[in-house]
Order: structure tokens, then sequence, then C-alpha cells
């Protein structure tokens, strides 16, 4: 196995039945064994970070793969990092409930500080996987203890100390997401209605015609009593009903922009100087 737990940082992770997670971006150790308990793994560029337990894992045949005892499922619906790259007590104890680790058998011990780990091209040839620990943290890989776990610094030797302080502050990370704001519901349904329409008819009347005979010769004089009959004819309204489309009608939504203003309250670190009689002791 790598000598150093920061030899781990880049490593390809799979899962138990060989699919690949991702890569390992931190290293979480415990305090007292340096037993390598959680590792923080990148699954996607735009994915948040997953913590997957260390605890059984082993390197593959190829020494920059990691396989851990997983399955990758778990891993996508196991709880993420944190921002602040903190693990508190309430968190690992989730992620043991999640994965069903036993929190006293939680670390991979080969990579203690006082297991004496052994080369990754020695892993390699034996293919040992760690066994026991309990659970802390890194940044590169540094440690902590069981009661919250963060990222720190790669471990210093207790007689150095280093010159500086990092000063921290929150940032407002903003995104979007899409909610239901709404429903819209198209309904057809049938009123009736009175229509007046005027129509141009014609109809047949009688009138009586008279035109004198100039020539008696040219007639009969027929005397006695006669009749004549004549068929009169009228227009009369015929009503019918057809059933035709005469519009196409849909719901259509558009994306309107706007913008929305939020108030959040951030925290910052400032620096204090003792011993300084100067106006700029505070940041």
């Amino acid at each position: 196995m790598a000598q150093h737990v920061e030899d781990l940082i880049g490593d390809a992770v799979y899962d138990l039945g060989g699919a690949k997670i991702g890569k390992v971006k931190r290293v979480y150790v415990d305090n007292a064994s340096g037993a390598p308990t959680w590792a923080s793994v990148s699954t996607g560029l735009f994915s948040e970070d997953s913590l997957v337990p260390l605890a059984g894992a082993r390197l593959r045949d190829d020494p920059a793969e990691l396989q851990v005892r997983v399955h990758k499922d778990a891993v996508k619906t196991a709880p993420h990092l944190a921002h602040d790259g903190l693990i508190t007590q309430d968190s690992e104890n989730d992620l043991f409930v999640h994965y069903g680790v036993d929190p006293n058998r939680s670390g991979w011990d080969d990579y203690g500080r006082h297991a004496g780990p052994p080369t990754r091209g020695e892993a390699r040839a034996t293919g040992n996987a760690g066994t026991t620990g309990n659970g802390g943290p890194t940044g590169n890989a540094g440690t902590t203890g069981r009661v919250g776990l963060r990222a720190t610094a790669p471990e210093m030797d207790d007689t150095r100390r280093p010159d500086f302080v990092v000063r921290s502050e929150e940032r407002l990370n903003i995104g979007t997401r899409q909610e239901v704001s709404g429903h819209a519901r198209l309904h057809k349904y049938v009123v009736s209605e009175e229509q007046t329409i005027t129509v141009p008819t014609s109809h047949e009347e009688i009138r009586i015609e008279r035109e004198p005979v100039t020539d008696v010769s040219a007639l009969p004089a027929d005397f006695g009593d006669q009749e004549q009959e004549i068929t009169l004819h009228a227009d009369r309204v015929t009503v019918e009903k057809e059933m035709v489309p005469v519009e196409r009608i849909r719901l259509v939504v558009d994306q309107v922009d706007d913008e929305q203003t939020i108030t959040e309250t951030v925290r910052k670190e400032r620096i204090e100087i003792d011993g300084l009689d100067r106006d700029d002791t505070h940041r």
C-alpha cells in the first residue's frame, strides 16, 4: 500500500462489483490510530463529493485503483460532505447507519500511523485489505478525532508551528431550481345560442289581366259557364345543421425572465493583533 495517506488522493475508486465511482479527493483519518476511515470521492463534474467508507478497502492490480466494499448506488444516496469540510459526530453516525458500518471497525488499519504500512508495490503483490479504526478526516490527508471530523493540513512535527493563520469567510453560492408554481387546464364544453338570419324568398300571386277584343271574328263567342285553374308556387325556407371545424386551440408555455432579490447573512473571520498600537489591527 501507499506509504502515506496522501498517496490515495486522485486514485480511481471502484465499488464492490467493479463499477467506477469516481476519484479520491480527500481522506479522513482517526487521530488516535491514524487509520483512514472515510474518503471524499468526486463522482462527477457537477456533483457534490460523496463520502465512502474505507473499512475493508483494497488496492486493485493497478496501485492507483482503490476498491471499496460498498456498492455505487449506496454511494449516490449517502449523506454529502458539508461545504466547510467538517463531519460532525451526528453526520458520521448517519454514515455508519447508511452503509451498515460498525463504528468500532470503521478504519483501514494498514494505513495507521502505528501499523507500519507497506509500499504500493507490496500492496499490489499481496492485495491485503485494511480492517478497523475510528473515522476522522483530512484535507489532503490531515487528522482529526471522532468528536467532529474536519479537513486539516498534513501532519506536522509537534516541534514545528506554522508562522501564519488562515482567515476564512463564507461566500454565497447562488443557484436556482425549478418548482411547480401552478396548473393550467384546457377544457371544451357545449353551449347553445340562437341565430336570426334573413333569407330572401319568393312566391307567386294572381292578378287579373283584361285585354279588349278588337276583332270579333277571331274568337268564338262561347257563352255559358267556364273555369280556369292555375297552380301557384312559393319558396319555403329549410334549415340543416352540419359540424365544421372553425378553430385550433392549445396551451403554450412561455419562458419569462425576471429577477428576484435575496438577502442572506454570511460570516467572516477577522484578524486582531495584540501588542500593536495601530489603526489597521482589524480587517
